[in-house]
């Protein structure tokens, strides 16, 4: 174990984890001011991928693909929220479920009928294609740099616009208390629009950028959408900022238990049981860190509800 592993690990989980807070970013605003539950939302991830890898091709720019993506899916998200999901507000967490279960199926199949069932190919630019010496000795891919750079600019952005837009007033507002935010005469209907259209836009972004480094495929959204509700529980519900902190804390664990835990049983047990236990144990570390912070503090690290 050396420090340039430890290191290039410690990136890889902040890689990952600022994947994670584009997700659960949107997903926290949906569930906090909506009070919804929203398992579609791992639907406009793999939408955001497909449409990104999709114009990618035809036009041979990642740019203009990534951007297509990230329109293509606030419309698609918009307008599912328009048609569809706004029925579902004033109904119980079940029906929610059931309804929003049903429109990832709808999306999966949508897919498979558009682009088949084969993965299909997302090439990163051509420019970021190979590692960046960071200092001596220690090169990282530059395209994951890229990929850590959009996620804080935007994570940056997403706070600015929270904590100083009066529309980032209206959001923390419904999060914290969504009957007096209607009392105070806000716009609701289009202020969940704009909201799910964010969460989406945020959703195309984590897509089309994990799109090379993952295959892009019919129900790709689904094992990240698990994992996008762990991080909102952590932080807590309604919460940006938890949602954050949320998501550094698993893509951390995650990435990191994966490396060394295996390395860890193999010099305790041998390689043979590391082999087999190591990837299993390592998997459920997320979820032993998620028991911890709820026994600590039950409604999250950073709850929007105080």
């Amino acid at each position: 174990m050396t420090l340039t592993l430890i290191l290039e690990q410690a990136l890889n989980g902040l890689q990952f984890g600022l994947m994670l807070f584009l997700l659960a970013a949107g997903l926290t605003l949906v569930f906090g001011i909506m009070d919804m539950i929203n398992l579609a939302h791992g639907s406009l991830y793999m939408v955001g991928a497909y449409l990104t890898a999709a114009v990618a091709q035809a036009s041979g720019s990642f740019a203009a693909g990534l951007a297509a993506g990230i329109v293509g899916t606030a419309l698609f998200g918009m307008a599912l929220e328009f048609t569809i999901l706004r029925r579902l507000y004033q109904r119980d967490h079940l029906s929610q479920v059931l309804g929003t279960f049903g429109i990832l199926l709808m999306c999966n199949e949508g897919v498979r009928m558009i682009w088949g069932p084969q993965p299909i190919l997302l090439n990163p630019p051509s420019a970021l294609a190979g590692p960046v010496e960071l200092w001596e000795g220690f090169y990282y891919p530059a395209y994951r740099l890229l990929i850590i750079a959009v996620g804080l600019l935007v994570a940056l952005g997403l706070f600015l616009l929270i904590t100083r837009t009066r529309v980032g007033m209206q959001v923390r507002a419904g999060a914290s208390n969504r009957e007096m935010a209607l009392a105070m005469g806000s716009d609701v209907r289009k202020l969940f629009t704009a909201v799910f259209g964010v969460g989406a836009a945020l959703c195309a972004v984590a897509g089309g950028l994990l799109g090379p480094l993952v295959a892009v495929q019919v129900g790709m959204g689904e094992n990240i959408l698990i994992l996008a509700f762990v991080v909102i529980v952590i932080g807590g519900i309604g919460s940006v900022r938890g949602a954050l902190m949320g998501s550094l804390l698993v893509g951390v664990v995650d990435t990191v238990g994966r490396t060394f835990v295996p390395v860890a049983l193999g010099g305790l047990l041998g390689p043979a049981v590391a082999s087999g236990v190591g990837p299993a144990l390592a998997s459920i570390l997320i979820y032993v860190l998620m028991a911890v912070v709820l026994f600590w503090k039950p409604e999250g690290l950073f709850p929007a509800r105080g």
